[in-house]
């Protein structure tokens, strides 16, 4: 079977092979074909991550070639703006391509591996983040003064490299004043106060910070924060956060709340922040009120109660 490792540009394809990027092999299953979570194992009908040969048969297997992010981008269901969006990779956040076809590039997000269709023209160099945007929105400034124009803006999480000049962080598109950045090694210590940080934010379908925000990339984005991984949808997050609590026991800053198709993390012992589409936004709430709004359609308004040890 041939191994393919794609490039980024059709430009770039030539010295891939000339590079020896493009190889030959030969793989054995070691058993039959099994079915594998599409969202988070890169197969299609045609090609497959390297990672699962001998695990499921495909055409080719490619090798992953590592790329970031230059800004803010959907991953998509398919390669169209008009697909679905699935989840958004954040500026300087890696990007794993398998496949490059017209201007869409299929991989996986490096953090969560979940694989999707981004546009290829967002994708550029890996970096070696030194820094990472640690407020709601940085302004990115044309020079290190707060009176010069401001270029655009960065979203919480961004990854960027960059050198300390004054009140500033200097990077290749701008500057970036040191009150909006945290060394990349720093962590958050309260994954409900960076969740906090995204009230008012509007709900988006897939959205991580940039735009918009849905329940589990709220979930996702606050505690990566504090440096505990979680997957992207609802149902991993519940099956793979914390330890189950007893149905008796009383909640705490924190908790993860489990409803169908839903995810909230406790502020108190009574309210819960959540990015919703009933209120199209991120709201603190009663949990009692979001439970009310789910009993007449869910014989089990909340599905579960976890907590995350310290």
């Amino acid at each position: 079977m041939r191994l393919e490792s794609p490039s980024i540009s059709r430009s770039c394809a030539a010295e891939a092979v000339r590079s020896g990027d493009i190889r030959s092999a030969a793989f054995r299953l070691d058993g039959p074909t099994r079915r594998l979570d599409p969202r988070t194992h890169a197969y299609r009908r045609d090609i497959a991550d390297i990672a699962l040969a001998g695990t499921l048969f495909a055409p080719h297997y490619a090798a992953p070639v590592l790329r970031a992010a230059t800004a803010s981008t959907m991953v998509r269901t398919a390669a169209s703006h008009a697909a679905e969006a699935s989840s958004q990779i954040l500026p300087g956040e890696g990007f794993a391509v398998l496949d490059l076809a017209g201007d869409w590039a299929w991989g996986f997000s490096r953090h969560d591996h979940y694989v999707g269709y981004v546009a290829a023209d967002v994708l550029g160099m890996p970096i070696q983040p030194t820094h990472r945007i640690a407020v709601r929105e940085a302004l990115l400034f044309s020079e290190p003064s707060i009176k010069s124009p401001a270029a655009g803006t960065l979203p919480y999480g961004t990854r960027l490299t960059g050198e300390a000049r004054d009140h500033f962080i200097e990077t290749d598109g701008g500057f970036v004043h040191k009150r909006h950045v945290a060394p990349i090694d720093e962590l958050a210590i309260d994954a409900v106060a960076v969740a906090e940080l995204f009230l008012g934010m509007p709900y988006l379908w897939g959205g991580r910070g940039s735009g918009g925000i849905d329940c589990s990339g709220l979930v996702q984005v606050a505690l990566a924060a504090t440096g505990i991984p979680a997957p992207r949808d609802t149902d991993m997050q519940r099956e793979s956060l914390g330890e189950a609590l007893p149905e008796k026991a009383a909640l705490r800053r924190g908790d993860i709340i489990n409803f169908p198709g839903h995810i909230g993390q406790m502020v108190d012992q009574s309210r819960l922040i959540h990015a919703n589409a009933h209120w199209m936004s991120v709201v603190i709430e009663p949990l009692a009120d979001v439970v009310a709004r789910l009993a007449p359609n869910h014989d089990r308004p909340i599905l579960s109660r976890r907590r995350i040890e310290s």
